[in-house]
């Protein structure tokens, strides 16, 4: 995780104008278009990039806030910097079989560039009688961060289900009291995502259904919860309930009487 504070050169006490000084100094001296001067131009380029990145979140006092929140529960967790003073903080992690420590290395292994290992983690211990919860073992904010790029991660890997069970609780949480803020839109469009185009097929049925009850006390807006509606529809029909079908989808048309992909739906249903 790049620490933005020392990208800039800057404790992390700065107040605004000293942040923007230390960025108008560094970039005058890495620049890669500087005149003459042809060595390193790749690195510089990389540098200047890097230097642009911290400066719009330290220049931006709502994304600093985050940045410090998250920043902050990023040290804590790896122990600093992972292998101080000879100490292997994964390793000690790993030979700890206590959900605690085994929550702290899903979170470490997703923050070096160790996702499998972390999705193998996540997994095992979602596997286990007596079921592992992640937020347990994490501050709000904590698990909020952990929990939403495992979803990502368990999404790109085609674990649909797991995903929306961690971005659901993420949803909530933020319903609750902001923290992801601007960043919270891309929560939902993952969330939308995996509803609209992830889910049907992927998983059996009844786990598709777990899914879309949940995403309904979501309230994510009439035409969404329309929508949902309409896949419940489509999952009550395969399991042979025609009465509870009927009733989903007479319920998406109420919320959305202009709903699309529902024709063949309403012949079978007698709708």
């Amino acid at each position: 995780m790049e620490d933005c504070y020392r990208i800039l050169g800057v404790p992390s006490s700065a107040c605004a104008s000293e942040i923007k000084r230390a960025f108008r100094k560094k970039a005058k001296a890495i620049h890669p278009d500087i005149p003459g001067d042809t060595t390193g131009a790749s690195d510089r380029q990389e540098r200047m990039r890097e230097l642009i990145r911290a400066y719009k979140v330290l220049s931006d006092p709502e994304r600093r806030t985050e940045f410090d929140a998250l920043y902050s529960a990023f040290k804590s967790f790896t122990g600093g910097a992972g292998k101080d003073d000879g100490f292997d903080y994964r390793l000690w992690l790993m030979q700890r079989e206590d959900a605690e420590s085994r929550a702290k290395l899903i979170f470490f292994d997703l923050f070096h560039d160790l996702e499998d290992e972390a999705i193998l983690e996540y997994r095992t211990r979602r596997g286990e009688s007596g079921g592992f919860v992640l937020s347990r073992f994490f501050g709000r904010e904590d698990f909020m961060d952990c929990g939403f790029i495992l979803a990502e991660e368990l999404s790109l890997r085609g674990d649909y289900y797991e995903s929306f069970q961690l971005l659901s609780e993420v949803v909530r949480l933020e319903r609750e009291r902001p923290y992801f803020r601007h960043f919270f839109p891309e929560v939902i469009l993952l969330v939308r995502e995996i509803l609209r185009n992830r889910l049907i097929g992927a998983v059996p049925d009844e786990l598709a259904l777990d899914c879309l009850e949940t995403a309904l006390e979501l309230s994510l807006g009439k035409r969404e919860d329309a929508y949902v509606l309409k896949l419940m529809t489509g999952c009550y029909e395969r399991m042979g309930d025609a009465v509870i079908a009927r009733r989903c989808l007479e319920e998406a048309l109420r919320l959305d009487p202009s709903l699309s992909g529902i024709r063949d739906l309403r012949k079978r249903l007698a709708l």
